[in-house]
Formats: C-alpha cells, structure tokens, sequence
C-alpha cells in the first residue's frame, strides 16, 4: 500500500487540471471530470496505475442521491475517494435523463477532485448557487420523513458505534430534544 501511496501523492502533487469549459451566465471558467481524466492520462502508464468511477443510486426518497467513487489501483492495492450528490428534480427545462446526467457529472467530478486533490473552493462553479436561493435546502428538508421510536432506538446504537448525528439528520428531521436524547444514549 505504501508504493501506491507514493505513487498517488506523486499524481497529486504533478497534475494540473485545467478550466476548460465557461459559464457565461456566471462568467466564471471550470473544469468538468472529463478535464481531470484527461490531466491523469500521461500519469497512468509512468506510475503503472489505473483510475476508474463508479457510481450508485443510494437513496431514492426524498431525493434520488448518487454516489460516485474514484478509485486508483495498481493492481494490488487500491485508493478510493468519494462524492455525494442530490438529483435536482426540479431542473427547469431538462428531462429526468439529463437531470441524472448533470448530478452523475458532478458526483465523478468532485470524486475525482477528492481523489488527486484538486481544491475547487476557489472555483466559482464551486461556489455559485446558480440563482437558486436556500429554498431549494429548505424544501428539502421539509420532505425528510419524522423519525419514529424503532427508529430513534437505532439511530443512538448507531452514534454509540462511532457513526455521526449528520448522517442521521441527513435522512430524517429531528427535534432538538431527540438529538440529545441520542447522543447521550
């Protein structure tokens, strides 16, 4: 494992991704995945590693959730990173196909920046919420079930083993109240 981390940290240390695509409406330059793939290309045969994405469907109620994981190997070990994203739904103007298309997009995107490292929070795409205000946030929580009691009992067993009170509200609205109750269980 320590060769392949070597290897990795060499990639992340070399590879410069470039901005290749321009939001006029922003007017702000950004790199898509298809970018970072093409950076990585020329470190692949040198350091003898491939990379590759996969992505699942990991919830779907209330909002269909992807998650997209970059992985490196050398064909012995392995490194994977990451990324987390909603489907917006209620994308003016595109069909169901391209409203999973833009959240895959993204999902590989920030799975592999998280992978070689690439910092976007300087990055306007990063930043931008493209017009939308915190309603969209805010809908999306109002449509996050109530927690029932069964459900309560598992969600301290959960937080006990080390798991986060985040990924709990995460999927579920809760009181003030019950996320005390569950993290002094």
């Amino acid at each position: 494992m320590k060769e392949l981390n070597q290897k990795l940290a060499a990639i992340q240390t070399e590879l410069k991704a470039k901005k290749s695509s321009y939001n006029s409406f922003g007017k702000y330059h950004f790199r898509k995945a298809e970018d970072i793939l093409e950076a990585t290309k020329p470190f692949l045969l040198k350091h003898g590693v491939t990379v590759t994405i996969n992505e699942e469907l990991i919830v779907n109620d209330p909002v269909p959730t992807i998650k997209s994981t970059a992985t490196i190997t050398d064909g012995k070990d392995s490194i994977h990173a990451t990324a987390v994203v909603g489907v917006d739904l209620n994308q003016k103007g595109m069909q169901t196909a391209q409203q999973f298309g833009a959240a895959s997009s993204y999902g590989k995107k920030y799975a592999l920046g998280n992978l070689f490292l690439i910092d976007d929070t300087a990055d306007s795409d990063a930043t931008n919420n493209h017009g939308k205000s915190n309603v969209v946030n805010k809908i999306k929580q109002a449509a996050k079930p109530a927690i029932t009691e069964e459900q309560l009992t598992k969600a301290a067993e959960y937080i006990k083993a080390g798991g986060s009170i985040d990924a709990i509200e995460s999927k579920y609205k809760l009181t003030n109240e019950q996320k005390a109750n569950i993290t002094k269980a």
